[in-house]
């Protein structure tokens, strides 16, 4: 004979197989492991922050961002203009930089901010440039190419 148990019985066990289930969802897939990407596909203007921040850093991108994170584009211009860095529209290295905020247009896929940098001795003299992404989030995010100001 099969028993039924009872109406308490039942629900513990449903509350353990969710319970059981949960677990095994999230060890499966950690929340951190996602990138923040819009319904389309696309980068948010968060995420490019994000990336920009950490790309630039407090004084210039690394050399492991300048070889992985730039499109050839920029590879090309920077080979073109030796003694220049076309990353940061300057010659040296600056006090410290600055990610404004993020601008998207979606319907052309790319995404930008202004990037300030900060120079002379307390960081008072400053340079601007336009840092340009691309959203499509099926990519890693890259730097897509640098708009120097007209000082730049």
């Amino acid at each position: 004979m099969f028993r039924t148990p009872s109406r308490s019985g039942r629900r513990v066990a449903a509350a353990a197989a969710v319970l059981g289930l949960g677990l095994s969802l999230a060890a499966v897939s950690p929340a951190s492991a996602a990138p923040t990407v819009d319904v389309n596909g696309r980068y948010t203007a968060k995420e490019i922050h994000t990336f920009l921040d950490r790309f630039y850093g407090e004084h210039g991108p690394s050399a492991a961002d300048r070889r992985n994170r730039v499109s050839g584009l920029l590879k090309e211009k920077a080979a073109a203009n030796p003694g220049f860095d076309v990353l940061l529209c300057a010659q040296n290295t600056p006090r410290s930089i600055d990610i404004g905020k993020v601008t998207t247009a979606q319907s052309a896929r790319i995404g930008w901010a202004t990037v300030t940098t900060h120079w002379g001795d307390h960081g008072e003299v400053t340079a601007e440039l336009r840092a340009l992404v691309d959203l499509d989030a099926s990519k890693p995010l890259k730097l897509l190419d640098v708009e120097c100001s007209p000082e730049g």
